[in-house]
């Protein structure tokens, strides 16, 4: 049995995971929560959020984003990949950085106007 609090909406629901009859979950208010329980334990993934360099703006750093959830290994080397970019100004939001980043179906995106 595996404990969690779930993530996925503001109540933090105390999620009880049994991990040897087939992942069944109880403690969620919502299906969300399920998923959720079910899904960090089998496949975890996240959203990253971080920022890159840019040149030629206001500021030295753009906030970027995948617009989608990547697997939790992936993360840090993500965050390498992010050490080589740079953008040059003016970048929109909702601008692609990075098609398909690693392999993992999601694109990084630009989340501010620069």
């Amino acid at each position: 049995m595996k404990h969690l609090i779930c993530i996925v909406c503001p109540n933090g629901c105390h999620l009880d995971i049994d991990d040897e009859n087939g992942f069944k979950v109880t403690g969620n208010r919502c299906q969300r929560g399920a998923e959720y329980g079910k899904t960090e334990l089998t496949n975890p993934t996240r959203v990253l959020t971080s920022t890159v360099k840019i040149s030629s703006a206001s500021h030295r750093r753009c906030p970027v984003k995948t617009d989608g959830p990547i697997p939790k290994g992936k993360l840090f080397e993500a965050m390498d990949v992010l050490d080589n970019v740079e953008l040059k100004s003016p970048v929109k939001r909702g601008d692609v950085v990075i098609n398909n980043i690693l392999g993992t179906g999601a694109n990084l995106i630009v989340t501010k106007d620069m």
